[in-house]
This record gives C-alpha cells, structure tokens and sequence, in this order.
C-alpha cells in the first residue's frame, strides 16, 4: 500500500471516529469531511471505497447497533430510544431496523433480552445481521455474503 492510501485510509478513519462519536447528532457530511480534511464528493467516494458503505449509510447502521443495545437493556419506549439515538422520524427508524435487522424493533424487544456474556460475546451475538432481502447482494459490513462463504 502507498503512503499515500495509508494517509487517505488514516483520515477516513479520524472521520469514522468522529462519526461514531457524534452518532446522534444530525449529519453534516462537510463536518465530518472536514475532519477527513477532503472535499464532500471525494469523502463520500472514498469512504465507500474503503468501508463498503456510503457515510449515510455507515451512521444509521450505528445509531441502529446503539438503538438494538437500548431495546435490550432497558425497558423505554421504541419512540424515545429512536429520538435518542439520533431517528428523527419513528417511521424512518422502524424502516431501516427492519431493513438492517430483518425483524421490527418491537419484535426485537420481545425476542431478545440483556445478556449476560463478555463483551467480545455480546459484540458477537448482537451485531446486526443483513435482513434476507439484502443478503444475496452484500453484506451491510463489506464481508462476504453467505453465497460467497460457500464458495471458499
């Protein structure tokens, strides 16, 4: 790898790390590619490039990892946990947990409860799972997808 894919990865991930940071604040794409210090269209083109999911993208998956962490740990309700982690439409949220899970965030709730395991287990066992409509065509994390993990 060139110095120079090492310098642009190492400014993507500064601004993933803000990202994670500030995941219930609106987004500001400028902001964020400010701290990648890139332009907007080339931040987003290389973050996709380097992550295998557009920014947008990237932070709903993370305010939906921090919201599945809320519905199993505490008992508030689906609407304040959606405003918390950053949804500003309970709509919107219940559409991309659905999408990105593969269940409702109420059935979640209802289907799974805190857990009780070391942290690297509880990573594990709660990391969102690609919902069957879009795991023939990739994986949300950039991995390979069931398709391709047969193949190998």
């Amino acid at each position: 790898m060139s110095r120079e894919a090492e310098d642009t990865n190492l400014r993507l991930q500064r601004a993933r790390d803000a990202m994670d940071r500030s995941f219930a604040e609106p987004f500001d794409v400028r902001a964020v590619a400010a701290v990648a210090h890139i332009s907007e269209a080339h931040f987003s083109r290389s973050f996709r490039a380097v992550f295998g999911e557009t920014p947008h993208r990237y932070l709903q998956r993370r305010r939906v990892e921090r919201s599945m962490f809320l519905l199993r740990e505490t008992d508030r309700s689906v609407t304040d946990i959606c405003l918390d982690v950053g949804f500003s439409s309970l709509g919107t949220f219940s559409r991309m947990f659905t999408e990105i899970v593969g269940e409702t965030p109420s059935r979640y709730r209802r289907g799974h409860g805190p857990i009780v395991a070391p942290n690297c287990v509880q990573m594990w066992a709660t990391r969102p799972r690609v919902a069957a409509s879009r795991a023939a065509r990739m994986s949300s994390f950039g991995e390979a997808t069931a398709a391709d993990r047969s193949v190998a």
